[in-house]
């Protein structure tokens, strides 16, 4: 699908634009430097579009000053209180996010107005956990369907007041009515508006990485979606981590080290799984796209570092490394390495 673009500060989300990677401070505005810090970090790593809670006045007063520490655009969630989200945009928000029936129609007009003369969208937020009462009784309980008619009727809102300038997202915890949510508002949105995915309340970091890369794993091959949040129960940095990861592995992002590394067997008589550990630590800052194999033995190791920039298998602790020259083919660099020449050549490889 190719959705309408929508302009979130320098980043935009939708038309031919990359997937976009986002996540959401976990520290509150009265912890202000310990949020700084935490968000300088989330941008370090990759975070395209950061988010933050503003609850109330303080964290509204404070925004501002969040935004002059970052290069990438800040968007202040909104939960009830219309007063945060003027406040906010404001202070120079490059988004809302707003669950327009949660905010009251007498009050959403006051804060679309905002948003129009100061040109910042706003995102439908949609959550299972606040569906409104008309629609939970008539579908008995936030059933897909149901997470779709809300999105249908609080988008329906916005334009009702001339607004078009929005990103949607619906999110619940189950991963499967997660994604027929998305599917079925999907058909209805036509591309009008990008949607924004993630699985919210996914739960541990072991638990909470399957489920989201599942659900949004299933809707981008879909062809759905626009912009990503992997929700997880782990510092924050940990979603960019695999976000990056996930846009990767599906081929929607040609940057950053790829490890491929084998399950290993019985065979297996060096550390490949300390090794492959080591590495994708050490090159999480690589920006160039490249793809290392690592694997533990002759069986399946020269044909996958065929496939792979480098590869390096061996045996009994000694390396053998493979390398692809100038030609694209693949050529013994090392042999018999031990496994700090062999980690250094990788590491002085991949930050040429």
């Amino acid at each position: 699908m190719i959705y309408k673009t929508v302009n979130v500060g320098a980043v935009t989300v939708g038309g031919a634009a990359p997937i976009s990677i986002q996540s959401m401070c976990s520290i509150p505005f009265s912890r202000f430097d310990e949020l700084v810090r935490q968000a300088k970090e989330l941008e370090e790593a990759g975070c395209e579009i950061l988010r933050v809670s503003v609850p109330d006045k303080e964290s509204a007063e404070k925004f501002a000053l969040l935004k002059k520490e970052l290069k990438i655009p800040l968007v202040a969630d909104i939960h009830f209180d219309y007063r945060m989200a003027l406040a906010s945009i404001d202070a120079g928000a490059d988004k809302i996010r707003i669950n327009p029936g949660n905010i009251g129609e007498e009050h959403i007009k006051k804060v679309v107005e905002r948003a129009k003369e100061r040109k910042i969208p706003i995102r439908v937020g949609i959550n299972s956990g606040s569906l409104e009462k008309d629609i939970l009784k008539k579908h008995g309980s936030p059933t897909a369907e149901a997470l779709a008619e809300s999105a249908k009727k609080n988008v329906k809102l916005l334009e009702d007041l001339d607004f078009s300038d929005m990103i949607v997202s619906i999110k619940c915890s189950d991963v499967k009515k997660t994604v027929d949510a998305y599917r079925i508002f999907d058909k209805i949105n036509e591309g009008r508006y990008p949607l924004h995915l993630g699985v919210t309340e996914a739960g541990t970091l072991s638990s909470g990485l399957i489920k989201n890369s599942v659900g949004i794993g299933a809707l981008l091959l879909d062809g759905i979606g626009s912009t990503i949040r992997y929700s997880i129960s782990a510092p924050p940095v940990e979603e960019i981590i695999a976000a990056k990861t996930l846009l990767r592995s599906l081929g929607l992002r040609r940057e950053g080290v790829e490890i491929v590394a084998c399950p290993t067997c019985g065979r297996t008589t060096t550390d490949v799984m300390g090794l492959a550990a080591e590495l994708e630590k050490k090159l999480s800052n690589v920006k160039k796209h490249m793809k290392i194999a690592v694997m533990g033995c002759v069986v399946n190791g020269p044909g996958e570092a065929a496939e792979a920039d480098i590869g390096v298998t061996g045996a009994d602790g000694k390396y053998v490394i493979f390398a692809k020259n100038s030609d694209g083919k693949t050529d013994i660099v090392l042999r018999g390495a031990d496994r700090q020449t062999a980690t250094d050549y990788i590491l002085n490889e991949c930050y040429k």
